[in-house]
């Protein structure tokens, strides 16, 4: 009587492909470089690039000021505003809203 033994063989590298497989495909979707972690880093550059672009606007407004106020081209009237705003003066003429 002949005795056939299971094929262990086969079983095993059919067995340890699908498990490689799962593997990877868990690792593509919630992996330090998944889709999750993708939708999560476009998230942020939205959110950074709006900041950027704020900061921008005021650095302009913050390099206009200094040009303006720059012994080069002196802005009286910018001169006086900011004089006034820092020391809290007022002339007696002048009528304050707040």
């Amino acid at each position: 009587m002949k005795r056939t033994t299971p094929a262990i063989g086969p079983l095993f590298y059919f067995g340890t492909a699908i498990v490689l497989g799962l593997y990877f495909t868990f690792a593509a979707v919630q992996g330090a470089f998944g889709l999750f972690n993708r939708v999560q880093i476009e998230a942020e550059i939205t959110t950074l690039v709006a900041t950027r672009d704020t900061l921008q606007v005021e650095l302009a407004e913050v390099e206009n000021k200094t040009r303006r106020l720059s012994d080069d081209y002196l802005d009286l009237d910018l001169l006086d505003e900011r004089a006034r705003y820092i020391l809290g003066l007022a002339r007696p003429d002048e009528i304050i809203i707040r």
